[in-house]
């Protein structure tokens, strides 16, 4: 299970022309999941999001997590995280999970980010075309992923 976090002010989804999800200071989520992703992934990949200081303190030091900071998640599937690109130029997707396994992960995932959050987590729909759109904050850009623990 890897995941892009990006600190954002503000953060949203829109399907069909059509705002789906919406979010202040907080954190975009791209979530992508592959065969192999477990309960064990989920756990250990949302309590680092909630935990990971990404957030600046009082003296602009990044020291404060989500949590500290109140602030809000909004989480989008996005399976071109696990492409490989080794060979040509067009990338190959058979790493990323499909829709039978990689929805009820993607699901227990946001379930256990909203416990572990305390609070209810905002998404976009899995499968469909989404446009997003966000401002970056500082930039914060992290990749983690749950294969790379050690």
């Amino acid at each position: 299970m890897k995941v892009v976090l990006q600190r954002v002010l503000k953060s949203s989804v829109t399907i069909d022309g059509e705002i789906v999800a919406s979010i202040g200071n907080g954190i975009m989520v791209l979530l992508g999941i592959v065969n192999d992703d477990t309960k064990e992934d989920i756990n250990w990949l949302t309590k680092k999001i909630v935990n990971m200081r990404i957030f600046n303190d009082d003296n602009g030091v990044m020291n404060d997590s989500i949590l500290d900071v109140d602030g809000e998640v909004v989480v989008v599937s996005q399976f071109t995280l696990h492409a490989s690109t080794k060979k040509g130029n067009r990338p190959s997707y058979i790493r990323a999970a499909k829709p039978d396994i990689a929805i009820p992960l993607y699901e227990s995932f946001i379930s256990q980010l909203e416990i572990d959050l305390g609070k209810k987590v905002q998404t976009g729909i899995f499968g469909a075309d989404m446009k997003l759109a966000l401002v970056n904050d500082g930039p914060v850009t992290i990749i983690v992923d749950s294969k790379n623990k050690e």
